[in-house]
């Protein structure tokens, strides 16, 4: 069995991939870069208890992370779990992406796996979308290049912002908007906040789509706020919860 961990600004996700591919598991904690080894462990431990499953199955571990605070501690923790050290996406993992950037170093772990990912189930050209804490676009070309991207405030951070910048406005949740017009203060900032990514999404994927004239462009989102958001928006967009995990995935099968 493989583990595959996640390590995000908000949240991180762990996956659990039996020998057949097939996801045993996939779930989320919080993020905190205060914790220690003994208690990312014991954090891991508790989930394989949760779902039933043991951590002594587990044949090898990999793991992203875009909080470089958090990496020696989740690398200590899976190997005292596991017993021996986790592969770390990284400088020197083989993922079969020609990266066109001049610093390829300052591309997110994440990002990485999002486009090997979407490599696996889509023929280029591919837009990728990542949800979370910041909204990641990236852009892969022919033989597997990966151009670049675009990055923007997530969802929730957009949200949290106008909340506490606008002495008016009220804390709310993320949800589906009631209507294009809103009723209420906290139905107009929903419909504004929900229609307005989605067009933004929109009039990115249609630029992006001219750079590319004449070819089909396959869009694959993911991410937790990617759910409310891609329904809303009027370009094909795929979704698939999963697309970090199975990337992580690919990574590893690639340089086992």
């Amino acid at each position: 069995m493989l583990l595959a961990v996640d390590v995000g600004n908000t949240t991180t996700s762990v996956g659990l991939f039996d020998k057949d591919r097939t996801l045993c598991f996939f779930a989320t904690l919080d993020t905190d870069s205060r914790k220690t080894a003994d208690q990312i462990s014991v954090d891991l431990m508790n989930l394989f208890t949760l779902y039933q499953r043991s951590y002594t199955d587990v044949t090898g571990a990999i793991f992203c992370s875009v909080v470089p605070p958090l990496n020696f501690m989740m690398e200590k923790a899976l190997t005292r779990l596991l017993g021996k050290p986790p592969m770390v996406v990284g400088p020197g993992v083989r993922t079969g992406l020609n990266i066109r950037l001049p610093v390829q170093t300052q591309m997110g772990a994440d990002i990485v796996a999002d486009a090997v990912a979407a490599l696996e189930r889509f023929q280029p050209p591919i837009i990728t979308i990542d949800m979370g804490t910041a909204t990641t676009i990236g852009v892969i070309s022919e033989g597997r290049t990966y151009e670049g991207g675009l990055l923007l405030p997530g969802v929730q951070v957009s949200l949290e912002a106008l909340s506490r910048r606008a002495a008016q406005l009220p804390d709310i949740s993320l949800q589906h908007p009631k209507a294009l017009i809103g009723k209420s203060t906290e139905d107009c900032m929903r419909s504004g906040i929900v229609y307005g990514t989605a067009g933004m999404l929109d009039g990115i994927i249609d630029r992006i789509r001219e750079e590319f004239a004449g070819k089909d462009v396959s869009v694959v989102a993911t991410g937790g706020n990617a759910p409310v958001i891609v329904r809303y928006c009027k370009n094909e967009i795929v979704y698939d919860k999963y697309l970090l995990m199975n990337g992580l995935r690919a990574i590893y099968e690639r340089n086992r």
